[in-house]
């Protein structure tokens, strides 16, 4: 790997700098969205919380969570970037050179068939013997996860659909990606020199980040695939992609139910899967093996 733009700060230093970044941009962006929530809905005596839940402010939603990625997750990864390196574009993964089509194939082959493992996953952990204390936090966590998609979603007509493609599916993708793969893990495995243990830590942060208890270990897997997609090629568009698919398949599943007049309730609600998803693992690995022979010959 050629590091002759490293600035000299360590890449472990980076990885708790942008740490740091990240609560700082978090903390701007609730302060910058909650005095533009009244510009943004006219309505100066509902809060920014209640208004999320809320679906006749579902463009006023739609902007406030873009603001946040924007700022709470991108704007963090690139500043820190440009603090450890003289490239910073090409510290984050973001090359497009060497992007082939059999990569692209693959990339999406392994997220593909990482959808049903994930669901089942997630009908695990409704399945577990938790307190009974976990359970209802569990619960109370869904049903505002599922109240503020709800608000936000607004999929009355095929034009909102394709603006939140835009808004809940590619942002969150590009931002999160940059953040977790591209900086955090990045700078861990430069750090420590052990990429499986950077692609692990920084999947358990990424799906406590997302605050769903049932959800936990599906997101932990998805971090895991998407960090091991983008270990094997050193391309982040990779994981971009593959993280944009993940999230236009539920965008478009949530377009369906709503336009067939469907409970959303019964997508959002993971514990009516099974078991049989999990035979998806050998044939992931099997495209993993692929990846790695059809990687590009510099990965970070």
């Amino acid at each position: 790997m050629n590091d002759s733009g490293h600035k000299g700060i360590s890449y472990m230093a980076g990885f708790f700098i942008a740490i740091c970044f990240t609560i700082a941009g978090m903390m701007f962006g609730l302060m910058l969205t909650n005095g533009l929530w009244p510009l943004l809905s006219g309505q100066s005596k509902i809060s920014l919380a209640e208004g999320m839940h809320d679906a006749q402010f579902t463009t006023a939603a739609k902007i406030i969570q873009s603001i946040m990625a924007l700022v709470g997750f991108l704007l963090p990864a690139i500043a820190t970037a440009f603090l450890l390196h003289r490239k910073p574009s090409i510290l984050l993964g973001l090359k497009h050179n060497d992007i082939t089509p059999k990569l692209v194939g693959l990339a999406i082959g392994i997220i593909m068939l990482s959808l049903p493992i994930s669901g089942s996953l997630g009908y695990l952990s409704h399945q577990l013997p938790l307190p009974e204390s976990w359970i209802t936090y569990f619960n109370e966590l869904e049903s505002s996860y599922n109240n503020n998609v709800e608000g936000i979603v607004g999929l009355e007509t095929f034009t909102q659909f394709l603006f939140s493609l835009v808004v809940m599916a590619f942002l969150p993708a590009l931002c999160e990606e940059v953040l977790f793969r591209g900086a955090l893990q990045g700078f861990l495995t430069r750090g420590t020199n052990k990429p499986w243990v950077a692609i692990i830590i920084v999947s358990l942060i990424f799906s406590l980040v997302h605050l769903s208890g049932y959800g936990f270990l599906s997101r932990v897997f998805l971090g895991i695939i998407l960090g091991a997609i983008y270990y094997y090629t050193g391309r982040l568009w990779l994981s971009i992609l593959a993280h944009f698919i993940n999230n236009a398949i539920i965008v478009s599943m949530l377009y369906y139910y709503k336009s067939s007049g469907k409970d959303l309730n019964t997508l959002l609600n993971d514990n009516t899967g099974n078991y049989w998803g999990l035979l998806a693992i050998s044939v992931v690995i099997i495209l993993f093996g692929l990846l790695q022979k059809a990687k590009p010959v510099e990965r970070y």
